[in-house]
């Protein structure tokens, strides 16, 4: 009987193999300088090699579990989504009992949830990892939230469907990239959410909306099911609107997740988060760090430095610390989070190579329609991304990635060294409160503009992978929340969650 695996069928090819003249031009543009007798020999040779590839479509891969039945939802009205922190809303009801029974949640769009549109133009069929521990902690899933184009914006005004409205004044942005994740928890329409965290787009969105947002040490969270941006910076992370339930996702999505992803560290138990919360800081030492005090605007440094202050009064020590390589972190993290985004998000379509683990074809190949169909349609900020990575790829390569990735390692051990000795590191998350949404009639330049400066103590942590927490440490003169910023050592994010547990309590007294 005749089998699909019959070799005597024919196949269409998965890669049509070079002709002659594709090579002979290729040799070309790379100055290769092969006679034709050569690229008949190497012609050959790479049809040989391609046959593999033909193999290579044909075998079946592995795929992540969907566990529970869903509806595919739909996008909200106007009236139900008045922030516009809502991209689609659908109703997943995950296990019967468990730690996140009787919460909602709502997950950045950038994360795939099995048969629920994600707005790069897929419909994913399968849950991050993410998302499968959620559900089988009994979470409910309420939909996915807004996020900026791509994730490439720290403001809230590059989705498609319109800018995300802050609730404290809806004139004014959410932060980004996890905008809408931000906006509906402040809002109190969903208890939690999963932000996404390359550059501090958990912490300013958290910081601008007056909640808890954490991003993870590097590796502590999965990052399997979501769209990768630059590979040494992916992180994901909890958002609420205290810290206990902060701690308590984090309690549920972190851990191994097998050989599915190399960001992540297979060699570490997590810790109940949840019950080693204390209000007792006898002994904590609190470095507040000069420079990231400096660079952000004085009304800023002073809620911060006000709170943090305050932290005395429950026994711990806080002193001033000058880490002068701060001042560099930006600079440094921004080579390795432009360039990174064009190889690996751009150039890659959301994979790039080099990394080990589950790679998404399915979201590959619809960011690779897109950008090869519609390119005129990518955001302003992203536009300037891949117009940036392509000139300093022609005309320079990977050396200033590759200097960057070594000053990163000078910047995590300047870090390292002062929390030898102080328990965590603080300074403001942002360097201003939430900025004022653009107008119709604004210019490119305005709104890039609009785009950048509040990220300057966000994005160094990124790189080093430090824990960094954002809690709500006030309000501004213009009323707006305040964030502050807790560091820690790699792996322990039960010290800053303790410190943040700390003072937020103190605030109920």
């Amino acid at each position: 009987m005749a089998s699909i695996e019959d070799p005597d069928l024919y196949r269409v090819p998965a890669v049509r193999p070079p002709t002659l003249e594709n090579l002979r031009e290729l040799s070309q543009s790379m100055g290769l300088q092969c006679s034709d007798v050569e690229l008949g020999v190497y012609e050959e040779y790479i049809a040989g090699t391609l046959r593999g590839y033909d193999r290579i479509s044909q075998l079946i891969g592995p795929s992540l579990p969907v566990k529970y039945p869903r509806t595919p939802g739909y996008r909200p009205s106007p009236d139900e989504n008045t922030l516009n922190g809502w991209y689609w809303k659908c109703d997943i009801k995950g296990a019967d009992s468990g730690k996140l029974s009787g919460k909602t949640i709502g997950i950045k769009d950038n994360v795939a949830v099995a048969g629920v549109p994600m707005m790069n133009g897929s419909k994913l069929q399968f849950d991050a990892t993410v998302v499968s521990r959620i559900l089988d902690a009994g979470g409910r899933l309420l939909g996915k939230t807004n996020c900026e184009d791509l994730c490439c914006c720290f403001s809230s005004f590059t989705n498609v469907t319109g800018p995300t409205l802050n609730p404290h004044d809806r004139t004014r942005s959410s932060g980004g990239s996890s905008s809408g994740s931000a906006a509906l928890v402040s809002a109190g329409e969903i208890d939690m959410a999963i932000g996404g965290d390359q550059g501090g787009s958990i912490r300013i969105p958290a910081s601008w909306c007056g909640i808890v947002g954490l991003k993870p040490t590097f590796g502590l969270v999965p990052y399997t099911g979501a769209c990768p941006i630059e590979i040494t910076l992916d992180h994901l992370g909890p958002m609420a609107r205290n810290v206990h339930d902060c701690a308590l996702l984090l309690e549920v999505i972190s851990g191994p997740d097998g050989n599915n992803d190399s960001r992540n560290s297979n060699n570490y138990h997590v810790p109940e988060y949840t019950k080693q919360l204390r209000t007792e800081m006898t002994g904590k030492k609190i470095a507040l760090i000069t420079e990231g005090f400096a660079c952000c605007e004085q009304n800023v440094q002073d809620v911060v430095k006000e709170t943090a202050l305050k932290l005395t009064t429950k026994g711990a020590l806080v002193e001033e610390v000058s880490i002068p390589l701060h001042n560099d972190g930006n600079t440094i993290c921004s080579a390795i989070g432009l360039e990174g985004a064009y190889n690996c998000l751009y150039k890659g379509n959301g994979n790039g190579y080099h990394w080990k683990g589950y790679y998404s074809s399915s979201m590959q190949d619809a960011l690779t329609r897109g950008f090869n169909l519609r390119p005129q349609d990518m955001s302003e900020t992203f536009k300037g991304v891949v117009l940036f990575g392509a000139f300093i790829e022609k005309n320079y390569q990977n050396k200033f990635y590759s200097k960057a990735q070594n000053l990163n390692i000078m910047l995590t051990a300047a870090y390292n060294k002062v929390l030898e000795e102080y328990d965590v590191l603080l300074m403001p998350t942002s360097t201003c409160t939430a900025s004022k949404l653009p107008k119709k009639d604004s210019t490119l330049k305005e709104r890039l503009k609009a785009d950048s400066g509040m990220e300057l103590n966000c994005i160094p942590f990124n790189c080093t992978g430090h824990p960094a927490i954002t809690i709500n440490a006030g309000t501004a003169l213009d009323g707006l929340p305040v964030g502050m910023m807790i560091v820690g050592r790699h792996f322990d994010e039960v010290s800053v969650l303790q410190i943040a547990y700390a003072y937020e309590q103190l605030q109920k007294i």
